[in-house]
């Protein structure tokens, strides 16, 4: 049976959207739908906006639950998809190899929640020097053999500089994020040289962009690599997020929330990875003082980024599009042929309403 969403605003114009199988069959005008017969199932998007819906790459949990927990999938699939985020690669931390592969051997949830095509593994081949809030006790150097017992691992990040990693890269058929990371300029280009597509939270946990060596910032801005940034307002200030916003580019920069369990709920104590967070004020910080993931939705990423004077337009698409093209996804698109993800949104771009069909 096939759905049809009337008065829906894309562009200046209303239109009609057709949906047949979880597809996109056919977008016509308003005028033009309404001269057809009513079609058996409808629903009026009443002049609100029709936008794809968010895609996050990069987050860890939220409102209690954690991708680490590993027995919720479905109940985090449905809480993403009440702010917003219609597809989700969960994400992991560093932890033994046996509590990673229960993780990622989850049965993803097949309706009521957010479409779970893969996971992200964080860790545990990153350098401890730039762990972060990772558990130091896990971390080890890329191990293409255990990697490809992970089932669904869709996305992994990796420090390039670490011994074997290049092999690693080559080898793996999951997308490759640079990230946790003290490499130069130099071995970052040699990593997107050899397959890896991205940069796993711009800016944290990294080196900077210096005037000699631009380090994986700067190898990401030469090879055209994409950009996950987190632009809750807290790992990045305003002139950075815009900074990024304005090198990488509509096409190359990915709103990321890094969202952890404390997302949704008070300030308190919380766990993340095996390691105890607080959380103060709506910051989550290790007892060392390191951030901890955040506590916004990509939905609230998004709006940060607006407020900051990026054009509502391409704040959304960073957030659906874009991360979709990386992964060769046929979503974060309203165009016939991609999948039928959608946000209705009001004249201010604020959500009104997920819509999957």
């Amino acid at each position: 049976m096939s759905t049809v969403i009337r008065r829906a605003r894309l562009g200046d114009g209303l239109f009609a959207v057709t949906v047949a199988d979880n597809k996109i069959t056919k977008i016509e005008s308003e005028a033009d739908f309404a001269t057809h017969a009513p079609a058996e199932n409808e629903i009026d998007a009443g002049g609100a906006r029709l936008v794809p819906g968010l895609i996050d790459i990069h987050t860890h949990g939220m409102r209690g639950m954690d991708t680490m927990d590993g027995d919720n999938l479905a109940a985090l699939a449905a809480a993403y998809l009440s702010v917003g985020t219609t597809t989700v690669y969960p994400t992991t931390v560093t932890a033994s190899a046996e509590d990673i592969l229960a993780v990622l051997s989850q049965k993803t949830p097949e309706s009521g929640g957010a479409c779970v095509p893969g996971f992200h593994v964080e860790g545990p081949y990153v350098n401890p020097r730039a762990a972060g809030a990772q558990d130091p006790d896990y971390i080890k150097n890329p191990d293409i053999a255990e990697f490809e017992r992970f089932p669904n691992a869709a996305i992994v990040t990796v420090a390039p500089e670490l011994p074997d990693a290049m092999d690693f890269i080559k080898r793996t058929g999951a997308s490759v994020a640079i990230g946790h990371t003290e490499c130069d300029e130099a071995t970052a280009v040699a990593a997107f040289r050899a397959g890896a597509k991205c940069l796993t939270h711009t800016c944290n946990r990294m080196p900077p962009l210096l005037h000699r060596d631009g380090g994986p910032i700067g190898a990401a801005i030469l090879e055209d690599a994409y950009a996950q940034v987190i632009s809750d307002g807290l790992h990045l200030g305003k002139s950075m997020v815009l900074a990024l916003y304005r090198t990488f580019g509509v096409r190359r920069m990915i709103l990321i929330s890094d969202s952890m369990r404390a997302t949704g709920m008070p300030d308190g104590q919380y766990m993340l990875g095996g390691l105890e967070i607080t959380v103060k004020d709506g910051v989550a910080r290790t007892a060392g003082g390191a951030l901890a993931g955040s506590t916004a939705t990509l939905y609230d990423c998004v709006q940060k980024a607006i407020s900051f004077g990026i054009p509502p337009e391409d704040a959304y698409a960073m957030a659906s599009t874009t991360p979709a093209e990386m992964l060769g996804l046929p979503k974060g698109k309203v165009e016939v042929g991609y999948d039928a993800e959608f946000l209705l949104l009001d004249e201010d771009w604020r959500l009104i309403r997920p819509l999957v069909l």
